[in-house]
């Protein structure tokens, strides 16, 4: 496992911050991201014992299309009320087949729900009070998920191998490997994802090596946060 910094403007011993603008200046944000089974959940749960705040994006994702919210209505009123099931909630499945389907639908889908993201998860990180924030999104880079990457100072990417990705999957969610690899289609490959990273973190191995080459980063973030306070102030 190795982790380096992929960025032109920074390196593993001296890191720097992009400037944010939108919400609080001196909170730095840092963006974490992975393909399927890359052990982007591991990471984040490690930060979290750490006592960092998460704002995880696809928590967020679900939350704006709860039962009774506007984000919701707006979905019902562009799709239909076939888009909502017999208990007012959004019928997930229903959806996501539709939009799989019709790539222009996704696209108004996003319409929708991005804008409502992007609001809760700077809600969120304006409410955060550890030294710094993790910004979860799966589809940080892909997509932009709502613009997110925008609010995020760094990026960091759990990498893994595709074999690897594919075994934890599958093993994990019970998914066929043809699933897995379609959902990686839809995702950006490794060499691309790497390539808008700030820190990677290559995990191959067990949970406690990735925690030990987590350790340092964190390090990093402690002291770029103070660093950016104190610029601010």
């Amino acid at each position: 496992m190795s982790i380096h910094a992929s960025s032109s403007h920074a390196d593993s011993n001296q890191k720097s911050a992009r400037k944010v603008t939108g919400f609080d200046k001196t909170k730095l944000v840092i963006g974490l991201t992975g393909g399927i089974g890359s052990g982007k959940s591991a990471a984040t749960n490690w930060f979290a014992k750490q006592g960092i705040d998460i704002i995880d994006a696809d928590v967020i994702a679900h939350e704006v299309v709860a039962k009774g919210s506007p984000t919701l209505r707006k979905v019902q009123k562009k799709f239909g009320d076939w888009a909502i099931n017999s208990e007012g909630q959004m019928d997930r499945a229903a959806v996501r087949a539709h939009v799989f389907a019709n790539p222009e639908a996704l696209i108004e889908l996003e319409t929708i729900t991005h804008p409502a993201i992007r609001e809760a998860a700077k809600a969120q990180l304006n409410a955060s009070t550890s030294a710094y924030a993790v910004l979860s999104a799966p589809l940080l880079i892909e997509a932009a998920e709502a613009g997110l990457a925008n609010l995020c100072q760094r990026i960091l990417v759990i990498d893994a191998t595709e074999d690897t990705q594919l075994a934890r999957a599958s093993q994990r969610d019970g998914q066929s490997v043809a699933k897995i690899k379609a959902i990686m289609v839809n995702q950006l490959d490794r060499g691309e994802r790497t390539r808008h990273a700030d820190d990677v973190v290559l995990n191959d191995a067990d949970l406690e090596t990735l925690y030990q080459h987590l350790e340092p980063l964190h390090q990093d973030y402690l002291t770029l946060a103070q660093q950016l306070k104190f610029a601010v102030d």
